[in-house]
């Protein structure tokens, strides 16, 4: 059956499980080649479409450092090469998201397909941009963000409480310290020479957007390692600068005079770093 040819059902996570069966179909199916992966891992060998990779896995539930590899191989890939990895991935947690599902719906006077719904846009938001894959159990973490979206909803709606006048509640309405806008911070840093102006942006979707760092370090030619290391040096700067007071208050000239000293230097360390690069990671990275 084509993607095309496919009647598509009302429940969010019944059209998934059909948009996966039609990726695992003929002619064509979506596979990973387990050969990429250490023989330590475990997994099998060859090539192996992803319901049989999801049957494996179920099959092996302590198989713990195999499952952690291959959900950094589906995360990377739902992250970087389209929107078929996006369902891939999905379709491949899809065991345990209807499970949360039947959990979260038992007793719910709602719709049940609102639950799935909203379990499906925690485990999505996640894969796309909050799971860092660095660290242990990513798969955990994704089935953690599912979970906690279907339980808001739940607990919305057990605990939706009508106000008949919004203007007679009493209690502050002013928004609690700190109420300004971190980017403010990180651009007066940024004019600061604390941070440089190309890592202003990717710094901002990191740290304060909590976006994905794979798509980001591709962006700008390098690799996530280095984003995350070149992040953390800058996470350092900030807190010393925010403990000085440089960031909150004037910085004296002398206090410039190095933050732009420091600034040159690192800039001249990124243009040497360039030029040994070879020809193809250059063109990357420029």
């Amino acid at each position: 059956m084509s993607v095309s040819d496919t009647i598509w059902p009302a429940a969010p996570l019944d059209a998934v499980e059909v948009a996966f069966a039609a990726l695992s179909g003929d002619p064509a199916p979506v596979s990973i080649d387990l050969d990429m992966f250490r023989p330590a891992v475990g997994l099998p060998t060859g090539v192996l479409e992803l319901p049989a990779l999801r049957d494996w896995l179920l099959a092996n539930p302590r198989a713990y450092t195999a499952r952690d590899a291959v959900w950094r191989e589906l995360i990377r890939r739902a992250r970087l090469d389209g929107p078929q990895w996006v369902i891939a991935a999905a379709g491949m947690a899809m065991p345990a998201l209807r499970r949360y599902a039947r959990r979260l719906s038992d007793g719910y006077r709602g719709d049940p397909d609102d639950i799935g719904a909203e379990i499906l846009a925690g485990f999505l938001a996640a894969l796309r941009n909050h799971v860092d894959v660095s660290r242990r159990a990513p798969y955990a973490s994704l089935c953690r963000a599912g979970w906690r979206a279907g339980h808001a909803l739940r607990q919305q709606a057990s605990e939706y409480v009508t106000v008949e006048d919004v203007e007679r509640v009493t209690g502050p309405r002013t928004p609690r310290v700190p109420y300004g806008h971190p980017d403010v911070l990180v651009r007066r840093a940024a004019r600061l020479g604390i941070l440089d102006a190309e890592d202003e942006q990717p710094y901002i979707d990191v740290r304060l957007g909590q976006r994905a760092m794979e798509p980001i370090a591709a962006r700008i030619g390098i690799s996530t390692d280095a984003l995350r290391m070149r992040l953390c040096r800058i996470d350092t700067r900030l807190a010393e600068a925010l403990a000085n007071g440089m960031l909150t208050g004037a910085a004296s000239p002398q206090a410039a005079q190095a933050l732009a000293a420091r600034a040159e230097r690192r800039a001249s360390l990124r243009a040497a770093s360039r030029r040994r690069m070879p020809t193809s990671t250059s063109t990357a990275a420029a």
